[in-house]
């Protein structure tokens, strides 16, 4: 795929920089299942996270939706 790339007129960097902004984007809701999936005793059953981690997972959950949000809004501008 990479020597692919060569022949095609796709600029290498903004390919990788949109892939970037779509995994970043993307990351956010991936927390958030993670973090539904990890608290729950019935799917983990002993192995569900604690509270100090699942305020610490929800915190950088927080974190990421905060930065995608102003990324946005900064593009938007």
């Amino acid at each position: 795929m990479g020597v692919l790339l060569c022949f095609t007129p796709i600029d290498p960097i903004k390919a990788l920089y949109w892939s970037a902004v779509i995994n970043g984007v993307i990351s956010v809701s991936i927390m958030v299942v993670i973090m539904l999936l990890a608290s729950r005793r019935e799917v983990m059953g002993p192995f569900a996270i604690s509270m100090k981690i699942r305020i610490l997972g929800w915190a950088g959950t927080g974190v990421m939706d905060i930065a995608m949000l102003s990324m946005f809004w900064f593009l938007g501008k």
